[in-house]
């Protein structure tokens, strides 16, 4: 599913026009992605958790050379999925 239907679906779900599902779809991942920012993380009962995970520096290899380099460290976004959309999906 993509973007487009996605926004179709919860259009068809909630009763809102596909305009207003859009922004409303748009609204919601700039919330999450400014909370992710912040160092917050996002909890909704049910469905799953996001939350910033942080991966501290390791070395790798170069694919091509087999070259050892250094990777530093970096934050990543991180989802758990919650009980109830596992039980859902199984």
């Amino acid at each position: 599913m993509n973007k487009s239907e996605l926004i179709n679906a919860i259009a068809e779900e909630s009763g809102l026009t596909k305009a207003d599902a859009g922004r409303a779809l748009d609204a919601t991942l700039v919330s999450v992605t400014n909370a992710l920012k912040g160092g917050d993380s996002i909890a909704l009962i049910g469905f799953g958790t996001f939350s910033v995970k942080e991966r501290s520096a390791r070395t790798g290899r170069n694919p091509q050379t087999g070259e050892a380099i250094q990777i530093k460290a970096s934050k990543i976004p991180s989802f758990k999925a919650g009980k109830t959309l596992k039980d859902a999906v199984n």
